[in-house]
């Protein structure tokens, strides 16, 4: 199979049918299932550069790079042969490695953070997170904002948004009442909400935590100072302010969200927890901050966290070749790539006539389909409010022309050092027809919401 004409999905829809008999939904995480677009989810048979292959031989560029963590593309040969060298020295062992600390001082390097723990995935990161600023405080009140998403966490799963939003879930069953007693949750970008929030607890708060720049509810960036007014309320009042820089972290900047904002304003998050460009495409994540902090856990301190693929050999070196790997030129590949295709996607939409907003944090972008042209969306009541059957008409006309986008309106874009013009030309081809499948899609008085 050559370029991207469609050869059809009957292998993705026989994959499909027998996930179904052995896993729930037919997918190991809720948006891979097309639920909220339609349609048969696309088996990736392989991948490289800025390309996915199906199992029907279909091919399309990815504007989702594994959820972010492709910052080089799919298999850069400098990371397979590091990934290489490192299985065929073993693959676990249960004990420290060289890896796992070079990992660790490139990280300490670029960011805030003293020192660092590695756990296994974004949401052991944020959990342990909140576990280390209650411990840390002798609080037990957390704030988090409507419309951000810190992983499958019971108290962080009030309001939160990426999944959740996707399927309209308002929280979920299975988590206690009393697990989320203990999270407050504000709209976001909103002052006078945070500082309504101390004025009544402050004391009783261990930590505010935040996405950096939130992509889980589409791209919603934070209002200029937003961020520094978070850490220096939490100082005011002796709270943590813990970062979420998952998807962010190294993806934004070089230095993540922090680099765009905290390091040019002056200020410091207490915590920030790592996830996506760090593990190079494998489970891997972490979590770090301020040393006294830190060092509340153990083997040093009372707070209680192990795990015993934490710091595994082979993910740790395929992020310590991809961190190496990512240099100023990468960035400012990314930066230039962007600029296009938000440019592009915006041109496209106003030439369809459709009411659109698109969004950007960094290199992250999103688009927002509501019914009326709106300036801004700043919190997640704006997001909600999108027509997401124009979305879907989007997304459906964008893949038939074999441009892979996230299936879901609450999701960030993601580009890579691979998409050279080739890869955005084929981008830019598919636009205009899928503006117009947008178009053709009425609109609706009050279009479908997720949690609020």
């Amino acid at each position: 199979m050559t370029g991207h004409e469609p050869a059809g999905t009957t292998a993705s829809e026989a994959l499909f049918a027998r996930a179904h008999a052995v896993t729930p939904g037919g997918v190991n995480s809720p948006v891979r299932a097309f639920n909220a677009v339609g349609g048969t989810p696309r088996f990736i048979e392989s991948a490289r550069g800025a390309l996915l292959t199906d199992v029907d031989g279909n091919e399309y560029v990815d504007l989702v790079c594994s959820w972010g963590p492709m910052l080089l593309g799919h298999a850069h040969p400098e990371v397979q042969a590091a990934v290489s060298e490192a299985v065929a020295r073993g693959t676990s062992y249960g004990t420290p490695t060289r890896p796992e600390v070079e990992l660790a001082e490139e990280i300490v390097a670029r960011t805030p953070v003293d020192m660092v723990r590695f756990v296994s995935s974004g949401t052991e990161a944020t959990m342990s997170a909140i576990r280390l600023a209650r411990g840390f405080t002798g609080r037990e009140l957390v704030v988090k904002f409507a419309g951000c998403y810190h992983g499958h966490v019971d108290a962080l799963l009030a309001a939160a948004g990426s999944g959740l939003a996707t399927f309209a879930v308002p929280g979920t069953p299975g988590v206690p009442a009393a697990s989320t007693a203990a999270t407050l949750v504000l709209p976001y970008n909103d002052r006078a909400a945070v500082e309504a929030a101390f004025a009544e607890h402050g004391d009783a708060i261990a930590c505010v935590i935040t996405e950096a720049s939130p992509g889980n509810m589409g791209v919603v960036p934070p209002e200029p100072g937003f961020n520094a007014f978070l850490a220096e309320t939490c100082t005011r009042h002796g709270a943590l302010f813990v970062s979420d820089e998952v998807m962010t972290g190294f993806r934004v900047s070089r230095r993540g969200q922090w680099g765009l904002d905290g390091a040019v304003e002056g200020w410091k998050p207490d915590l920030v927890t790592f996830g996506k460009v760090m593990g190079g495409g494998f489970p891997a994540a972490a979590f770090g901050g301020r040393a006294d902090v830190m060092g509340m856990l153990s083997p040093e301190g009372p707070v209680y966290q192990a795990g015993t693929l934490s710091g595994n050999p082979v993910a740790t070196t395929a992020g310590l070749a991809t961190l190496r790997l990512a240099t100023d030129d990468v960035y400012a590949h990314l930066d230039k790539a962007a600029d296009r295709l938000v440019a592009e996607v915006g041109s496209a939409l106003t030439e369809a006539g459709v009411p659109h907003l698109v969004q950007r944090g960094g290199t992250m972008f999103s688009v927002f389909l509501h019914d009326e042209p709106t300036a801004a969306v700043r919190d997640f009541d704006g997001a909600a409010a999108q027509n997401l059957d124009r979305f879907k008409a989007f997304f459906h006309a964008m893949l038939d022309q074999g441009v892979y986008l996230p299936p879901s309106a609450f999701e960030a874009w993601f580009l890579s050092a691979a998409h050279d013009d080739a890869a955005l030309d084929r981008v830019v081809a598919a636009l205009p027809a899928a503006a117009r499948a947008a178009a053709a899609v009425p609109a609706v008085s009050a279009a479908p919401r997720g949690d609020s």
